[in-house]
C-alpha cells in the first residue's frame, strides 16, 4: 500500500525549517508532478503558465518511492540502499522538494492557493491517485529514479497529456507563443492534438510541420485536423535530407524559435520503445524548448 501524508502548515516560515505538509489538490486542470528536486522549480513555471493559458488551475503533489510501504527481494534491498546513499532517502527527497517549492511560493503572493501534496509508497500507484483529475501532467524524465519511473507511468499506463521541460534550464516563459507540431498523418499526433486542444487555442501561433510528405496526404490531413479543431495554423512540408525525423523536427522548432513542441509520443509500448523507439527519444533528449506530448 502506498503511504499518503496530508497536512497543512504555514509555508512562509523560513525556508531552511520548512516542512512541506500536504493539501489535496482537488483536480487542477494542471498538475505540477514533482519526483525531483533538480527539476521542481522548473516543472513549477511551467505548470503555472500552462494553467494561466486556460484561465485554470494548477497543483503541486511530490511523488517518491518508499521502500518501508513495499516488499522487496534482497536484492533490490541492496539496489535501494545504493540509490539513497546516492540520492538521499525518501524523506530528504521529500524535504528537498519541499524547499524548492517553498522557494518558488514565496515569490509571488498569488502562488499562495497552490499547495504541495506528497504521496510515497509505489510510484505507479502514486502516480495514478494524484494524476487521476488533471488535464495536463507537468513532469520531467531526466533526473533521479523517482522520476525516470514517475515519467513512464504518466505516459505508458496513465496515457495522459504530459507537458516536459527541457534537459537544461532553457524555459524562458511564453510557452505558447509559438507552438510548432510534429505532424505525421498515421500515429499519437491526431490524440495529442485533441487532448490539447484548449492549449493551443490558446497559442499566438501554431506550425504544423510533415516531414518527407512526398505526395501531400499528411499535409492534407494536418490542414483536415486545424479545421476539425477550428484553430488556426500554418502547415509546412520539409524534407529530412538524411536526418533522422526526430532530428529534422528538432532542427526545424530551432530554426522557427518554437516556444513549445507537440509530438505524438511513442509509436509502441514501453519495452518494444526500448529496443526501436527513435523519434520520441531523440526529441526529448534534443529539444531545447518544452515538449507536450501524449501517447
Amino acid at each position: 500500500m502506498a503511504m499518503f501524508t496530508r497536512d497543512r502548515r504555514d509555508a512562509d516560515r523560513d525556508i531552511e525549517s520548512y516542512t512541506p505538509l500536504c493539501r489535496s489538490h482537488g483536480g487542477a486542470e494542471v498538475l505540477a508532478l514533482l519526483p525531483d528536486p533538480v527539476t521542481a522549480r522548473l516543472c513549477l513555471d511551467l505548470a503555472e503558465d500552462a494553467a494561466h493559458a486556460i484561465h485554470g488551475s494548477m497543483a503541486a503533489a511530490h511523488i517518491g518511492s518508499e521502500p518501508m510501504t513495499l516488499v522487496f527481494s534482497p536484492e533490490e534491498i541492496d539496489l535501494i540502499q545504493l540509490r539513497d546513499h546516492a540520492e538521499g532517502s525518501s524523506r530528504q527527497r521529500f524535504e528537498q522538494v519541499g524547499r524548492a517549492f517553498a522557494t518558488w511560493r514565496r515569490r509571488h503572493s498569488q502562488r499562495r492557493t497552490v499547495f504541495l501534496d506528497d504521496c510515497r509508497g509505489d510510484v505507479a500507484r502514486c502516480v495514478a491517485t494524484e494524476c487521476a483529475a488533471s488535464e495536463l501532467v507537468v513532469t520531467s524524465r531526466h533526473g533521479n529514479a523517482d522520476a525516470r519511473d514517475a515519467f513512464r507511468s504518466v505516459v505508458f499506463s496513465q496515457h495522459k497529456l504530459v507537458l516536459m521541460p527541457p534537459p537544461r534550464d532553457y524555459y524562458q516563459g511564453n510557452l505558447f507563443g509559438h507552438v510548432v507540431i510534429g505532424w505525421r498523418q498515421q500515429g499519437h499526433a491526431e490524440e495529442t492534438l485533441i487532448a490539447a486542444k484548449r492549449w493551443l487555442a490558446a497559442a499566438k501561433r501554431i506550425t504544423l510541420v510533415c516531414i518527407d510528405d512526398t505526395d501531400g496526404k499528411a499535409e492534407r490531413s494536418a490542414e483536415a485536423m486545424l479545421a476539425r479543431l477550428a484553430l488556426q495554423g500554418q502547415v509546412v512540408a520539409i524534407a529530412s535530407n538524411g536526418r533522422s525525423i526526430g532530428e529534422a523536427i528538432v532542427e526545424f522548432a530551432k530554426t522557427e524559435k518554437a516556444t513549445c513542441l507537440l509530438i505524438g509520443a511513442f509509436k509502441h509500448g514501453y519495452l518494444l520503445e526500448l529496443l526501436f523507439g527513435r523519434i520520441t527519444r531523440y526529441v526529448l533528449s534534443h529539444a531545447t524548448m518544452p515538449v507536450m506530448m501524449k501517447h
